[in-house]
C-alpha cells in the first residue's frame, strides 16, 4: 500500500472540501464518517477474503482502486462539476480500499517472517510509514498552496500507481493461503475469528483501548483541518509543515519501538504510548492560546507521531504472535471492525457537536476521551506483560 499516497490524501481531500467547496463542520464530520464507514460494512468480510487469497494481489488491487477514485476529482474540477457528494463517493471508495489493504498487509507480515522477528519487521514498516509522514503532508501542503488541491490529488494518483507497479514487480514468493474448511460459510469463518478475539483477554483489552481511542480521535480528526484553517488561520503550506512534524517523531518512535519494551516491559510501553497520544491531542485546542499556534500544533503532531509507532508496533506484534496463521486475516479484521467501526459515529458526533457548541470545547472533551482509553490497558492483563508472549500452539497441537 502507498503510505505516501495516503498521507497526501489525508490532507488534500479535506482541504478540497474546505477551500473549494466551503464545507461546514457538519459536512466535514460527514466526510470523515463516510471514509470510515467501510470498516463497518466490509471490515469482517475483508478478513475472510484475506485469509482465502494471496495478500499481495489484494494490495495491488487496492492501490489501483485508490488511483482510479482519486483521478475523478481533478477531472471533475476541470469540467466545473465538482460537488461535495462527489467527495463523499471518493472518500467511501478510498476508505474501502484502506480497510482491505490494511488487513492484507497486517496479515502478510507474519506469513513472511518468523514470529520472533515480528517486532523488528513491524518497526521497519513503521519507518517507511514515518518517512511518508515526513514527506507527504509537506509535499501536499506545497502542492495545494502553489498548484491547488486537485493538482495535489493528481500527484497522489501517481503515487498509488507507482505503489501498485512496485508491488506487482516483487518476485519474492508469497506462501499460499492456509486452506480453510471449504464447508464453512463466510459467516461461520467470521464467527471463528470473533470467538478467538473475545476469548483472549489480551486481544479484548487492546480492542477496548483502540475502540475508545478511535471514537474520540475521529471527533478530533473530523474538525482538525477546518479548525486549523478557519480558527487558527494557518495557510496550506504551514499546515503541511505542521502535519509533517509528526514524521520525525514517528521515525524516532519506530526506531525505539523494539528497545523501549526491553527497558519498561511490554505492558508499560503500551500504556506510555497511549498516555503520550492523549497528551498530544490535548495540545490541539491550546493552539488558540497565547503561545504560537503553529509551534503548539507542531508539538502535538511530533508527540502523536512519536507515540503511534511505539504503541502500534508492539500491540500489532502482540496480536500477530498469539494468533494462528490461518486466522490472521479474520482476527485483524475483527479487531479493526470493532476499533474502527465506531469512527463514523465519532466523526458525525464531532461535526454535530461542534456546530452546536463550537470546535474548541469539542476538541478538548475529545482529547480527554482519548486519554481515558488508557484505563482499558491499566485495568487489564496487558499492564503486567513484560515481553511478547509465546505464540499459541496450532489447533490440535499440544
Amino acid at each position: 500500500m502507498s503510505f505516501l499516497g495516503w498521507e497526501i490524501t489525508s490532507l488534500a481531500l479535506p482541504l478540497t472540501a474546505v477551500v473549494l467547496l466551503g464545507a461546514t463542520p457538519a459536512q466535514m464530520g460527514l466526510l470523515v464518517a463516510v471514509q470510515n464507514l467501510p470498516f463497518l460494512l466490509v471490515g469482517l468480510l475483508a478478513g475472510v477474503w484475506v485469509d482465502r487469497f494471496r495478500r499481495r494481489p489484494i494490495l495491488v488491487a487496492s492501490d489501483l482502486a485508490n488511483a482510479l477514485a482519486l483521478a475523478t476529482i481533478p477531472l471533475a474540477v476541470l469540467l466545473g462539476a465538482l460537488r461535495f457528494e462527489h467527495l463523499l463517493v471518493v472518500g467511501f471508495v478510498t476508505g474501502t480500499a484502506l480497510v482491505i489493504s490494511s488487513v492484507a498487509y497486517q496479515s502478510l507480515v507474519p506469513s513472511l517472517v518468523p514470529r520472533s522477528q515480528l517486532v523488528d519487521a513491524n518497526a521497519a514498516l513503521e519507518v517507511s510509514s514515518s518517512t511518508a509522514t515526513i514527506l507527504g503532508p509537506g509535499l501536499g501542503g506545497v502542492l495545494v498552496q502553489l498548484l491547488t488541491a486537485p493538482v495535489a490529488i493528481a500527484a497522489d494518483v501517481m503515487s498509488y500507481l507507482f505503489s501498485a507497479l512496485t508491488l506487482a514487480a516483487i518476485r519474492t514468493p508469497e506462501p499460499p493461503p492456509i486452506a480453510a474448511d471449504k464447508r464453512a460459510s463466510a459467516i461461520e469463518q467470521i464467527a471463528e475469528g470473533i470467538r478467538l478475539v473475545l476469548g483472549n483477554p489480551l486481544l479484548r483489552s487492546i480492542m477496548a483501548c483502540g475502540t475508545i481511542h478511535n471514537f474520540f480521535s475521529r471527533m478530533i480528526d473530523a474538525l482538525f483541518i477546518l479548525f486549523v484553517v478557519t480558527i487558527v488561520g494557518l495557510d496550506p503550506i504551514t499546515l503541511g509543515l505542521v502535519l509533517a512534524a509528526a514524521g520525525p517523531g514517528s521515525l524516532l518512535g519506530a526506531l525505539l519501538s523494539s528497545r523501549i519494551p526491553r527497558r519498561l516491559g511490554l505492558g508499560r510501553t503500551l500504556i506510555a504510548g497511549q498516555v503520550i497520544t492523549g497528551v498530544s491531542r490535548l495540545l490541539i485546542p491550546l493552539a488558540v492560546g497565547p503561545l504560537p499556534p503553529a509551534a503548539v500544533l507542531a508539538g502535538s503532531m511530533f508527540l502523536l507521531g512519536f507515540a503511534r509507532p511505539i504503541f502500534n508496533v508492539n500491540q500489532l506484534s502482540l496480536r500477530q504472535a498469539i494468533t494462528p496463521d490461518r486466522l490472521q486475516g479474520r482476527v485483524n479484521a475483527t479487531m479493526r471492525f470493532v476499533m474502527w467501526g465506531v469512527t463514523p459515529v465519532g466523526a458525525l458526533m464531532g461535526g454535530i457537536a461542534a456546530s452546536a457548541f463550537g470546535m474548541v470545547p469539542v476538541l478538548l472533551v475529545a482529547a480527554l476521551g482519548v486519554l481515558s482509553a488508557t484505563l482499558a490497558l491499566v485495568l487489564s492483563p496487558v499492564a503486567s506483560l513484560q515481553r511478547q508472549p509465546d505464540p499459541s500452539p496450532p489447533e490440535g497441537g499440544s
